[in-house]
Protein backbone atom coordinates (compact mmCIF):
# COMPACT_ATOMS: atom_id res chain seq x y z
CA UNK A 1 0.00 0.00 0.00
CA UNK A 2 1.58 3.38 -0.96
CA UNK A 3 -0.76 6.43 0.51
CA UNK A 4 0.62 9.71 0.14
CA UNK A 5 -2.70 11.47 -0.10
CA UNK A 6 -3.38 14.98 1.49
CA UNK A 7 -0.10 16.59 1.49
CA UNK A 8 1.19 19.24 -0.05
CA UNK A 9 3.43 17.35 -2.87
CA UNK A 10 4.19 19.77 -6.00
CA UNK A 11 5.90 18.70 -9.71
CA UNK A 12 5.53 15.94 -11.16
CA UNK A 13 4.32 12.25 -10.19
CA UNK A 14 7.47 10.43 -9.43
CA UNK A 15 7.82 8.08 -12.08
CA UNK A 16 11.17 5.94 -10.79
CA UNK A 17 8.98 5.72 -7.46
CA UNK A 18 6.81 3.09 -9.62
CA UNK A 19 9.73 0.83 -11.00
CA UNK A 20 10.44 -0.26 -7.10
CA UNK A 21 7.19 -1.28 -6.51
CA UNK A 22 7.88 -5.07 -7.37
CA UNK A 23 5.01 -6.68 -5.52
CA UNK A 24 2.52 -4.78 -7.06
CA UNK A 25 4.02 -5.91 -10.78
CA UNK A 26 2.71 -9.36 -10.55
CA UNK A 27 -0.06 -11.49 -10.08
CA UNK A 28 0.88 -15.22 -8.32
CA UNK A 29 -2.03 -17.21 -9.86
CA UNK A 30 -1.45 -19.44 -7.32
CA UNK A 31 -1.41 -17.69 -3.83
CA UNK A 32 -4.87 -17.57 -2.24
CA UNK A 33 -5.81 -16.57 0.84
CA UNK A 34 -4.22 -18.82 3.57
CA UNK A 35 -6.38 -20.94 5.59
CA UNK A 36 -5.12 -19.18 8.99
CA UNK A 37 -6.70 -16.04 9.44
CA UNK A 38 -4.03 -14.32 11.16
CA UNK A 39 -2.17 -15.12 8.52
CA UNK A 40 -3.92 -13.78 5.64
CA UNK A 41 -3.96 -9.67 7.39
CA UNK A 42 -1.21 -7.23 7.79
CA UNK A 43 -1.86 -5.92 11.76
CA UNK A 44 -1.09 -2.64 10.94
CA UNK A 45 -4.09 0.35 11.12
CA UNK A 46 -4.53 2.39 8.03
CA UNK A 47 -7.01 5.34 6.83
CA UNK A 48 -7.62 4.79 2.70
CA UNK A 49 -10.16 6.65 0.56
CA UNK A 50 -12.44 3.49 -0.80
CA UNK A 51 -15.78 4.36 -3.24
CA UNK A 52 -15.72 8.23 -2.22
CA UNK A 53 -15.67 7.15 1.92
CA UNK A 54 -12.45 7.25 4.29
CA UNK A 55 -12.21 3.81 6.18
CA UNK A 56 -10.03 3.14 8.93
CA UNK A 57 -8.52 -0.93 8.02
CA UNK A 58 -7.79 -2.02 10.86
CA UNK A 59 -6.68 -5.25 9.48
CA UNK A 60 -4.98 -5.41 6.04
CA UNK A 61 -5.91 -8.37 3.64
CA UNK A 62 -2.45 -9.47 2.30
CA UNK A 63 -4.36 -9.35 -1.54
CA UNK A 64 -5.42 -5.45 -1.12
CA UNK A 65 -3.06 -3.30 -3.12
CA UNK A 66 -3.66 0.50 -3.32
CA UNK A 67 -2.16 3.79 -4.19
CA UNK A 68 -4.08 7.12 -3.12
CA UNK A 69 -1.83 10.09 -3.91
CA UNK A 70 -5.37 12.28 -3.90
CA UNK A 71 -5.10 15.39 -2.51
CA UNK A 72 -1.74 17.10 -3.24
CA UNK A 73 -0.37 19.29 -6.25
CA UNK A 74 0.76 16.65 -8.41
CA UNK A 75 1.48 17.91 -11.97
CA UNK A 76 2.10 16.81 -15.16
CA UNK A 77 0.83 13.73 -17.44
CA UNK A 78 -0.27 10.48 -15.62
CA UNK A 79 2.63 7.73 -15.88
CA UNK A 80 2.12 5.31 -17.99
CA UNK A 81 4.34 2.56 -15.80
CA UNK A 82 1.28 2.47 -13.87
CA UNK A 83 -0.17 -0.03 -16.70
CA UNK A 84 2.30 -2.35 -14.76
CA UNK A 85 0.93 -2.54 -11.98
CA UNK A 86 -1.29 -5.22 -12.65
CA UNK A 87 -1.90 -6.22 -8.79
CA UNK A 88 -3.60 -2.85 -8.15
CA UNK A 89 -7.05 -3.20 -6.76
CA UNK A 90 -7.47 0.60 -5.83
CA UNK A 91 -5.75 3.89 -7.31
CA UNK A 92 -6.48 7.33 -6.56
CA UNK A 93 -5.09 9.96 -8.51
CA UNK A 94 -7.92 12.70 -7.84
CA UNK A 95 -7.54 16.24 -6.72
CA UNK A 96 -3.91 16.78 -7.98
CA UNK A 97 -3.19 19.21 -11.56
CA UNK A 98 -2.41 15.90 -13.76
CA UNK A 99 -2.36 16.96 -17.06
CA UNK A 100 -2.61 15.45 -20.46
CA UNK A 101 -4.61 12.12 -21.80
CA UNK A 102 -5.74 9.29 -19.59
CA UNK A 103 -2.90 6.62 -20.58
CA UNK A 104 -3.92 3.93 -22.62
CA UNK A 105 -1.43 1.76 -20.90
CA UNK A 106 -3.89 1.74 -17.47
CA UNK A 107 -6.10 -0.70 -19.79
CA UNK A 108 -3.64 -3.43 -18.48
CA UNK A 109 -5.32 -3.16 -14.80
CA UNK A 110 -7.67 -5.68 -15.25
CA UNK A 111 -7.91 -6.44 -10.98
CA UNK A 112 -8.65 -2.47 -10.85
CA UNK A 113 -12.20 -2.45 -8.52
CA UNK A 114 -11.61 1.34 -7.87
CA UNK A 115 -10.20 3.82 -10.51
CA UNK A 116 -10.32 7.93 -9.45
CA UNK A 117 -8.68 10.24 -11.79
CA UNK A 118 -11.88 12.93 -10.94
CA UNK A 119 -10.77 16.87 -10.34
CA UNK A 120 -7.40 17.05 -12.52
CA UNK A 121 -7.10 18.85 -16.21
CA UNK A 122 -7.22 15.65 -18.12
CA UNK A 123 -8.28 15.90 -21.95
CA UNK A 124 -9.00 13.81 -24.63
CA UNK A 125 -11.18 10.80 -25.00
CA UNK A 126 -11.82 7.61 -22.64
CA UNK A 127 -9.75 4.56 -23.79
CA UNK A 128 -12.42 2.49 -25.75
CA UNK A 129 -10.43 -0.61 -24.09
CA UNK A 130 -11.73 0.52 -20.36
CA UNK A 131 -14.75 -1.56 -21.18
CA UNK A 132 -12.38 -4.77 -20.62
CA UNK A 133 -11.89 -3.99 -16.93
CA UNK A 134 -14.48 -6.19 -16.06
CA UNK A 135 -13.52 -5.95 -11.91
CA UNK A 136 -14.18 -2.49 -12.25
CA UNK A 137 -16.82 -1.37 -9.38
CA UNK A 138 -16.46 2.27 -9.11
CA UNK A 139 -15.26 5.03 -11.75
CA UNK A 140 -14.82 8.42 -10.80
CA UNK A 141 -14.03 10.80 -14.12
CA UNK A 142 -15.75 13.92 -12.98
CA UNK A 143 -14.64 17.63 -13.47
CA UNK A 144 -11.31 16.53 -15.82
CA UNK A 145 -12.30 17.88 -19.50
CA UNK A 146 -13.08 15.07 -21.24
CA UNK A 147 -15.27 14.66 -24.84
CA UNK A 148 -16.30 11.79 -26.90
CA UNK A 149 -18.18 8.85 -26.52
CA UNK A 150 -18.11 6.98 -23.41
CA UNK A 151 -17.23 3.44 -23.84
CA UNK A 152 -20.32 0.79 -23.48
CA UNK A 153 -20.27 -2.69 -22.32
CA UNK A 154 -19.82 -4.79 -18.98
CA UNK A 155 -19.21 -2.66 -16.21
CA UNK A 156 -19.50 0.43 -18.09
CA UNK A 157 -23.50 -0.07 -18.16
CA UNK A 158 -23.73 0.15 -13.91
CA UNK A 159 -21.72 3.49 -14.05
CA UNK A 160 -24.24 6.22 -13.28
CA UNK A 161 -24.09 10.27 -14.44
CA UNK A 162 -22.35 11.44 -11.58
CA UNK A 163 -19.45 9.67 -12.87
CA UNK A 164 -18.74 11.97 -15.43
CA UNK A 165 -20.60 15.38 -14.13
CA UNK A 166 -18.75 18.63 -15.25
CA UNK A 167 -17.50 16.79 -18.65
CA UNK A 168 -19.83 18.98 -21.20
CA UNK A 169 -18.67 17.68 -23.91
CA UNK A 170 -18.91 13.74 -23.46
CA UNK A 171 -22.02 11.65 -24.62
CA UNK A 172 -23.24 8.35 -24.56
CA UNK A 173 -24.98 6.63 -21.80
CA UNK A 174 -25.69 7.17 -18.95
CA UNK A 175 -25.93 10.63 -20.15
CA UNK A 176 -29.15 12.08 -21.87
CA UNK A 177 -26.41 13.47 -24.92
CA UNK A 178 -26.30 11.11 -27.29
CA UNK A 179 -23.41 11.13 -29.70
CA UNK A 180 -23.01 12.27 -33.57
CA UNK A 181 -23.09 8.86 -34.71
CA UNK A 182 -26.66 7.52 -33.99
CA UNK A 183 -30.12 8.82 -32.69
CA UNK A 184 -30.90 11.93 -35.42
CA UNK A 185 -28.06 11.88 -37.62
CA UNK A 186 -28.71 8.02 -38.45
CA UNK A 187 -32.51 8.57 -39.20
CA UNK A 188 -32.02 11.40 -41.30
CA UNK A 189 -29.30 9.06 -43.14
CA UNK A 190 -31.78 6.93 -43.77
CA UNK A 191 -34.43 8.98 -44.56
CA UNK A 192 -32.00 10.21 -47.18
CA UNK A 193 -31.30 6.94 -48.48
CA UNK A 194 -35.17 6.18 -49.21
CA UNK A 195 -35.82 9.15 -50.69
CA UNK A 196 -33.43 8.32 -53.57
CA UNK A 197 -34.45 4.93 -53.92
CA UNK A 198 -38.00 6.36 -54.32
CA UNK A 199 -36.73 9.25 -57.08
CA UNK A 200 -35.10 6.11 -58.91
CA UNK A 201 -37.81 4.26 -58.85
CA UNK A 202 -40.20 6.94 -59.82
CA UNK A 203 -37.48 7.39 -62.76
CA UNK A 204 -38.01 4.03 -63.86
CA UNK A 205 -41.65 4.10 -64.06
CA UNK A 206 -42.46 7.48 -65.92
CA UNK A 207 -39.20 5.96 -67.90
CA UNK A 208 -41.03 3.03 -69.14
CA UNK A 209 -44.37 4.34 -69.36
CA UNK A 210 -43.71 6.74 -71.89
CA UNK A 211 -41.85 3.95 -73.98
CA UNK A 212 -44.88 2.19 -73.77
CA UNK A 213 -46.90 4.89 -74.96
CA UNK A 214 -45.14 5.80 -78.01
CA UNK A 215 -45.02 1.96 -78.82
CA UNK A 216 -48.60 1.93 -78.15
CA UNK A 217 -49.75 5.22 -80.17
CA UNK A 218 -48.50 3.23 -83.36
CA UNK A 219 -49.63 -0.12 -82.67
CA UNK A 220 -52.78 1.53 -81.48
CA UNK A 221 -53.65 3.03 -84.73
CA UNK A 222 -53.36 0.12 -86.74
CA UNK A 223 -55.14 -1.94 -84.82
CA UNK A 224 -57.64 0.44 -84.40
CA UNK A 225 -58.18 0.91 -87.86
CA UNK A 226 -58.48 -2.63 -88.67
CA UNK A 227 -60.86 -3.37 -85.96
CA UNK A 228 -63.16 -0.24 -88.13
CA UNK A 229 -62.50 -1.77 -91.02
CA UNK A 230 -63.86 -5.58 -89.62
CA UNK A 231 -66.97 -4.04 -87.93
CA UNK A 232 -68.00 -2.46 -90.70
CA UNK A 233 -67.98 -5.22 -93.10
CA UNK A 234 -69.83 -7.76 -90.95
CA UNK A 235 -71.59 -5.78 -88.56
CA UNK A 236 -70.87 -8.26 -85.95
CA UNK A 237 -70.91 -6.02 -82.54
CA UNK A 238 -70.31 -8.62 -80.37
CA UNK A 239 -67.02 -9.38 -81.30
CA UNK A 240 -66.36 -5.63 -80.63
CA UNK A 241 -67.40 -6.29 -77.22
CA UNK A 242 -65.17 -9.39 -76.64
CA UNK A 243 -62.11 -7.13 -78.37
CA UNK A 244 -62.87 -4.81 -75.55
CA UNK A 245 -63.20 -7.40 -72.79
CA UNK A 246 -59.65 -9.21 -73.64
CA UNK A 247 -57.83 -5.78 -74.23
CA UNK A 248 -59.02 -4.74 -70.64
CA UNK A 249 -58.23 -8.18 -69.17
CA UNK A 250 -54.89 -7.77 -70.68
CA UNK A 251 -54.34 -4.21 -69.67
CA UNK A 252 -55.14 -5.24 -66.24
CA UNK A 253 -52.75 -7.61 -66.27
CA UNK A 254 -49.83 -5.75 -67.20
CA UNK A 255 -50.79 -3.58 -64.58
CA UNK A 256 -50.31 -6.15 -62.05
CA UNK A 257 -47.52 -7.10 -63.27
CA UNK A 258 -45.81 -3.89 -63.50
CA UNK A 259 -47.08 -3.28 -59.34
CA UNK A 260 -45.31 -6.70 -58.18
CA UNK A 261 -42.14 -5.92 -59.85
CA UNK A 262 -42.44 -2.49 -58.63
CA UNK A 263 -42.74 -3.61 -54.69
CA UNK A 264 -40.37 -6.65 -55.08
CA UNK A 265 -37.98 -3.42 -56.10
CA UNK A 266 -38.92 -1.45 -53.10
CA UNK A 267 -38.60 -4.45 -50.51
CA UNK A 268 -35.05 -5.37 -51.76
CA UNK A 269 -33.78 -2.05 -51.74
CA UNK A 270 -35.54 -1.35 -47.88
CA UNK A 271 -33.56 -5.08 -46.66
CA UNK A 272 -30.36 -3.22 -48.35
Amino acid sequence: MLDLSSNAFTGNVPTNTFQHLKAMRKIDPSKKAPSNEENGYYQNSIAVVKKGLELEVVRIFFLYTTIDLSNNKFEGRIPSIIGELIALRVLNLSHNGLQGHIPRSLVSLFSVETLDLSGNHLVGEIPAQFASLTALEVLNLSYIHLEGCIPQGNQFHTFENNSYEGNDRLCGFPLSKGCGNDGHDSASEETYTGSALDEESNYEFLNDFWKAALMGYGTGQCIGLSIIYILISTGNMKWLERIVEELGHTIMMARRKKQRRQRNYRGKNNRF
